[in-house]
C-alpha cells in the first residue's frame, strides 16, 4: 500500500461515508437560525435608532455568527464521534469553567459587566459569555462520569450509600452555583444546569427513594439563593403582584389577606411582552410592523424575541416556530434512545433537556407564569455566544447520530 492509499485510508477512518448524520435534524436546526437572522434585522429598529446604528448592525452580525455556526454544524456532523465528542466536551468543561472563575478578577477593560457582574470577556469586536459554552461541557462531563461511576451501581441500594455515590456531584455543582449564581448573579443558567442534573441522575439508574429526598435539599437551596440576593425577592414580588390576584382568588379570604401585596408594581417588561402578544392577535401585524419594540419593549430581540415573534406573525406563526423547536428536540431524544453507547446516550438526552429547559424558562417568563429570567431562547434570540454554543451542541449530537446503525435508522 502506497503513501496515498495510507493516506486516504485514515481519512476514511476520521470520515466514514457509510455513516451518514441526521440530515433532517441538521436541515431544522440551520431553518431555525435562519428564522433567528431575519427576526435580528426586524426586531431591533428601536435599538438601531436609539444607540444611532446603522440599521444593518444586529442583522450582519447574526448573519455572519449564524453561516458560520452552520458551518460548524456541518464540519462536526462529518465527524466521527469517537474522534470528537469527548475531547470537546472535556475542553469545554476545563476552560471555561476556569475563565468563569477568574472573571471576577480580571481587568474591566477585559470584561462586560450586566447588573454588577462581570458574565462576558471582551473580544476584538465581539463579547463571549462563558456560560453558554460551559453548560455543553457540564452536561459532557456528567454523562462520562455517570457512566464510569453511577450507571453500573446497583438500583437498590441503602440510601446513605446512594448519597455517597452522588455527593461528590453535588459538591460540584455547588462549586458551579457559586461561580454562576453569586459571582455572576446568573440564576436562570443554575436552574437549566440543576435540572439537567436532576433528570440525569434519574436515567442513571437511581432509586425513587433518593430523588425524593434529594428534591426536598433542592427546594431548600433554590429558596436559600433567592433568599440570599435581594434583587431576587424584589423580583419574586414584583412577579406575585401581577399574578396575586388570580391565585389568591381560590383561597380563603383569611389566607388571601395575608398574602396580598399591595402598592407594588407590576413587571414593567412582562407587562409589555404581554401587550405585544395580545397585538399580534392569531396572524400578526406583519413581519417588522410590530410596535411594542419601538421603545415600550426593550430587548426585544433577545429576551423577549418570542413576544417580539409573536407580535409580529401571531400566534399562528409562533406554533410553527415552537413545533420546529420541538421537532429539533424529539430529533435528538431519538437519537439518544437509538444510540448505544451510555455516554453518548445520556450526553445527547442532556443537550435536548438543555434546549428545552432554557425554551420553558424563557417563554413562562415572558408571559408571566414565573418571575422572568434573563435567558436566551435557544437558536432566536440574538447573540453570538448562544447561538454558537446550541450549534456546536447539535453538532456533536450530529455526530453522535453517524453511529446509529442502518437497522435502528430505518425503525
Amino acid at each position: 500500500m502506497n503513501f496515498s492509499q495510507n493516506k486516504i485510508k485514515s481519512k476514511t477512518a476520521f470520515i466514514n461515508d457509510d455513516k451518514k448524520p441526521d440530515y433532517l435534524l441538521f436541515l431544522l436546526a440551520s431553518l431555525a437560525i435562519i428564522i433567528s437572522i431575519i427576526f435580528s434585522y426586524s426586531l431591533s429598529v428601536y435599538t438601531v435608532l436609539n444607540y444611532d446604528y446603522n440599521q444593518f448592525h444586529f442583522f450582519m452580525r447574526q448573519l455572519f455568527v449564524g453561516t458560520f455556526s452552520i458551518v460548524i454544524m456541518w464540519i462536526l456532523s462529518q465527524m466521527e464521534p469517537s474522534k470528537i465528542v469527548g475531547k470537546t466536551g472535556m475542553t469545554l468543561f476545563l476552560l471555561f469553567f476556569f475563565i468563569m472563575a477568574i472573571m471576577p478578577f480580571l481587568p474591566a477593560s477585559m470584561v462586560t459587566a450586566s447588573g454588577g457582574a462581570n458574565r462576558w470577556i471582551r473580544l476584538p469586536g465581539f463579547s463571549l459569555s462563558p456560560v453558554e459554552f460551559f453548560k455543553i461541557g457540564f452536561i459532557y462531563f456528567l454523562s462520562w462520569s455517570f457512566h464510569r461511576r453511577v450507571m453500573d451501581q446497583p438500583k437498590k441500594m441503602k440510601w446513605k450509600e446512594e448519597m455517597i455515590l452522588v455527593l461528590p456531584y453535588l459538591g460540584a455543582f455547588l462549586l458551579v452555583v457559586f461561580i454562576v449564581a453569586f459571582m455572576q448573579k446568573d440564576f436562570g443558567q443554575v436552574v437549566l444546569m440543576g435540572g439537567v442534573l436532576f433528570i440525569l441522575l434519574m436515567f442513571a439508574n437511581r432509586s425513587m427513594k433518593f430523588f425524593l429526598s434529594l428534591g426536598g435539599v433542592a427546594i431548600v437551596g433554590f429558596v436559600g439563593l433567592i433568599i440570599a440576593a435581594p434583587h431576587r425577592i424584589l423580583r419574586i414580588q414584583s412577579w406575585w403582584s401581577m399574578v396575586q390576584d388570580s391565585i389568591l382568588s381560590f383561597m380563603p379570604e383569611i389566607v388571601s389577606d395575608k398574602l396580598r401585596i399591595e402598592d407594588f408594581p407590576e413587571p414593567y417588561q412582562v407587562s409589555h411582552s404581554l401587550n405585544a402578544i395580545h397585538n399580534g392577535g392569531f396572524t400578526g401585524t406583519g413581519l417588522s410592523e410590530g410596535s411594542l419594540k419601538m421603545g415600550f419593549l426593550s430587548e426585544v430581540h433577545t429576551d423577549f424575541v418570542l413576544a417580539g415573534i409573536t407580535e409580529e406573525i401571531g400566534l399562528l406563526g409562533l406554533v410553527c416556530i415552537v413545533g420546529l423547536l420541538f421537532i429539533i428536540i424529539w430529533r435528538i431524544f431519538r437519537i439518544s434512545r437509538r444510540i448505544t453507547n451510555p455516554i453518548y446516550h445520556l450526553f445527547t438526552l442532556g443537550i435536548g433537556l438543555m434546549i428545552i429547559i432554557a425554551f420553558l424558562i424563557n417563554s413562562y417568563g415572558i408571559s408571566g407564569i414565573i418571575p422572568i429570567k434573563g435567558i436566551a431562547v435557544p437558536f432566536l434570540s440574538y447573540g453570538g455566544s448562544s447561538l454558537l454554543s446550541v450549534a456546536i451542541s447539535i453538532g456533536l449530537v450530529l455526530s453522535i447520530s453517524r453511529e446509529i446503525n442502518e437497522k435502528e435508522k430505518g425503525k
